[in-house]
């Protein structure tokens, strides 16, 4: 992958046998990696924070009786703080680890996480793109979606460039993109 900021400027290095031919990167940017409280991320603060309390609750009343039968809540309250604290800071911690690029023909979003690795996944951007905009002081600008289930069904979770502060200027290039698409097409 491309080393942001660079300072010899040069883009396209690590991007050897990446790149189609013909295929050139437009933009290349991060989101901004700051802690932000969402309605979501609230509601798995307060759901783990109500687990790791039970569970602090029952380890007090579990060491009246004696013993070291109490240590048993141990685990369940250090999954209710890993639940309160991750629905705070995990996306802020996914965000920081990060990279975008956009390319004269795709979208890609690469990502390297402790246990995970290092991941590149890319999205074609053509004229049947459904590209959303979301013009915000740092933009978003989703061109995917993926499908996640739960026990009761499913829900569809947009995939793009979040939180950039220069989304105006990313929306434009895939616009310009999806138009030289379609010109491509008509010759």
């Amino acid at each position: 992958m491309a080393q942001y900021g660079d300072p010899t400027g040069d883009q396209t290095k690590g991007w050897e046998g990446l790149l189609a031919p013909g295929e050139e990167i437009l933009w290349q940017g991060r989101p901004d990696g700051a802690v932000v409280f969402r309605p979501r991320n609230l509601m798995t603060f307060f759901f783990g924070l109500f687990f790791a309390g039970f569970a602090l609750f029952w380890m007090i009343m579990a060491s009246q009786a004696g013993g070291f039968f109490w240590m048993f809540g141990l685990i369940h309250f250090s999954v209710g703080a890993g639940i309160s604290l991750g629905g705070i800071f995990g996306p802020a911690y996914k965000r920081r680890h990060t990279w975008y690029t956009l390319s004269s023909k795709r979208a890609f979003i690469a990502t390297d996480l402790p246990l995970l690795g290092k991941k590149l996944k890319s999205y074609p951007i053509t004229r049947e793109t459904v590209l959303e905009f979301s013009d915000e002081e740092l933009a978003s600008v989703h061109f995917a979606q993926k499908r996640k289930r739960t026990k009761n069904g499913s829900y569809l979770v947009p995939i793009g460039f979040d939180r950039i502060s220069d989304g105006r200027e990313v929306y434009r290039m895939m616009r310009d993109i999806q138009r030289n698409d379609r010109l491509s097409d008509n010759a």
